[in-house]
């Protein structure tokens, strides 16, 4: 084999790994990769290895467990917000804006936040202004609670157990078990609330962008001051939210 085809095979097993450790959606022992890829473990150690040292695996606390550096997070965030597909996703926001009359957005995980892909403004003088590839908590944001009731029990339970359930408003959520019961529900109705949770005085709901049945890839949100509308306007809404969400998911797709 040539040495530039030994470069590709090598580049190509590389990104093996990357693909794996991302969709499990936790971190992965040496050998759960070893039998994942079915590679010799010489090969996957050598990989994960050179990985580590250009910072795109880290390693777990006990070094036995790898996943996804915050370096390829954000590489994976960099895709969505400006690929290919962008401009549709972002078409169909302004749609959902257009009538609604809102600020509506796109979001997806970040480590343990919620960062925003994508976000339409509206007209209105009174509205939070937030950028694409701005942060905002998990336990306290409607995207940010239905992504985290999507993730799958062992990661979420997780997440559940570190997270900083900092109070934001006097009604953040700040306790583990509502917390856990809250994304229960969620789940189960596919739809998330978040009522001046995160800010005082600003109201949002969320339905997820779904890759398959159980995955959920992305969330479609919309959000509003309590001086121009009530949690029940924007749930008027739900039908619309979940239209788009169909069709940003085959932007996911393709």
């Amino acid at each position: 084999m040539s040495t530039s085809n030994q470069s590709n095979a090598a580049a190509v097993r590389a990104f093996r790994v990357l693909e794996t450790l991302a969709e499990a959606g936790r971190p992965l022992a040496m050998m759960d990769l070893v039998q994942a890829l079915g590679l010799p473990k010489q090969t996957v150690h050598r990989i994960l290895t050179q990985l580590t040292d250009a910072w795109l695996v880290t390693r777990g606390a006990n070094d036995k467990l790898y996943e996804c550096s915050a370096r390829v997070r954000q590489l994976a965030v960099n895709v969505l917000m400006h690929a290919g597909p962008a401009a549709a996703r972002h078409l169909l926001l302004e749609q959902l804006v257009e009538k609604i009359g809102e600020t509506c957005n796109l979001t997806t995980l970040a480590g343990n936040d919620v960062i925003y892909v994508d976000r339409v403004e509206t007209e209105w003088p009174l509205r939070m202004h937030l950028q694409p590839g701005s942060h905002v908590p998990l336990h306290c944001s409607a995207s940010g609670k239905l992504l985290l009731s999507f993730l799958p029990k062992e990661r979420r339970e997780r997440m559940i157990e570190t997270l900083p359930l900092r109070a934001h408003s006097e009604r953040t959520i700040t306790d583990r078990d509502v917390l856990r019961k809250e994304l229960a529900l969620t789940r189960r109705r596919q739809l998330a609330i978040n009522n001046q949770e995160h800010l005082q005085g600003l109201i949002a709901i969320a339905v997820p962008v779904m890759l398959d049945r159980n995955r959920a890839c992305a969330a479609i949100a919309v959000q509003a001051p309590v001086g121009r509308v009530t949690l029940d306007d924007l749930l008027a809404f739900v039908p619309d939210l979940r239209r788009a969400a169909v069709e940003t998911a085959k932007t996911f797709r393709e």
